[in-house]
């Protein structure tokens, strides 16, 4: 992590991303109050990062606490068949009624680092909003574990909590997937397990900025280059700890990366949104449109002036109220179909 405190000095240096020209006004004035520290993963080995880990996992996780009104444990269930078990990390409303809507979650953390606790306020406001049950799952990362381990865990974790819905308290008919970033990509490949293995049936996949392409070929993958957050490299060096030396060629699965898959009839409704100034950008939109195309009713933002994550950093922005408020109604929708 670089040395710069958070608390420096106003303004933003010459040549920082931060001054791209589409950039939302309150979106810029945040970021010259409180810039946010870079994570130079192009620098860094496997080893280094398997250092930083903890680090970069508590600054994901600088959030409120949960709200009293929902009770967090964590639980440890079977994972894929041989493998070790996975933990999920359960939010619970104190005033679920029985046969509550599901939501499965899928934290983000570029397939490197990341863990259920960074979107505690999340999964609490999700749960407090909509009276739903949480399951977050605590996925292997790459390196350590590349494909197929993170996915294979997030699908174990889901069929879980599928077979234990009435333990759980969530009606089955009304569970959704979903997953932001890294997470949004992986839940998008858990759907596609989904329906290839003949469930769990799902109400809806909520890809949040998801991460579906290792080619990295798209107009947008080059535009930025540098970027706030998450850039190319970023994204190249999450992708090779993924993939190794596969990513970007020929064989890559589409269960490790959506992009891939030729076939996406039959998936379930989708809700797929991604800023506009980020690399994944055109990755989404064209997974969206294909989407649509293969018959999936997909309802697709893309906000103009935002950034990769930019709801979460700068979560007071009109822009980052109004893409929450997108999501919460998307879910809504769902659960009442």
């Amino acid at each position: 992590m670089p040395d710069q405190p958070l608390d420096q000095p106003a303004g933003l240096p010459a040549g920082h991303p931060g001054h791209h020209p589409n950039l939302d006004p309150e979106l810029r004035a945040a970021l010259e109050r409180m810039p946010l520290p870079a994570v130079d993963l192009a620098s860094l080995t496997y080893e280094e990062l398997a250092a930083q880990r903890a680090q970069i996992n508590a600054l994901m996780a600088e959030a409120a606490p949960p709200g009293s009104r929902v009770a967090v444990e964590n639980r440890l269930v079977p994972g894929p068949e041989g493998q070790p078990d996975v933990r999920v990390r359960v939010y619970h409303p104190a005033d679920a009624a029985p046969g509550a809507p599901g939501l499965y979650w899928i934290h983000g953390g570029g397939m490197i680092f990341g863990a259920p606790e960074a979107d505690d306020a999340l999964m609490v406001e999700y749960a407090e909003r909509l009276g739903a049950v949480v399951v977050s799952v605590d996925y292997r990362l790459a390196p350590e574990h590349p494909h197929p381990a993170p996915v294979e865990d997030c699908y174990a974790g889901l069929a879980w909590t599928a077979k234990n819905a009435a333990e759980l308290g969530i009606d089955p008919a009304r569970l959704a997937l979903g997953g932001m970033s890294a997470g949004g990509g992986l839940a998008a490949a858990t759907a596609l397990l989904a329906r290839d293995r003949g469930g769990p049936a799902l109400v809806l996949q909520l890809l949040v900025c998801p991460m579906l392409d290792d080619r990295n070929t798209t107009p947008s993958s080059h535009a930025f280059a540098e970027a706030i957050v998450w850039d190319r490299s970023a994204n190249l060096f999450g992708w090779r700890a993924l993939l190794g030396d596969a990513a970007g060629g020929d064989d890559v699965s589409p269960y490790a990366a959506p992009a891939r898959a030729c076939d996406l009839t039959g998936l379930p409704p989708a809700f797929v949104d991604v800023g506009e100034l980020e690399v994944f950008r055109d990755e989404c939109v064209d997974y969206a449109l294909r989407l649509a195309q293969a018959g999936v009713s997909t309802e697709f933002h893309l906000y103009p002036g935002a950034f990769h994550g930019s709801d979460m950093f700068v979560p007071e922005a009109a822009l980052s109220r109004r893409s929450r408020e997108a999501r919460l109604s998307a879910l809504e929708r769902a659960y009442r179909t």
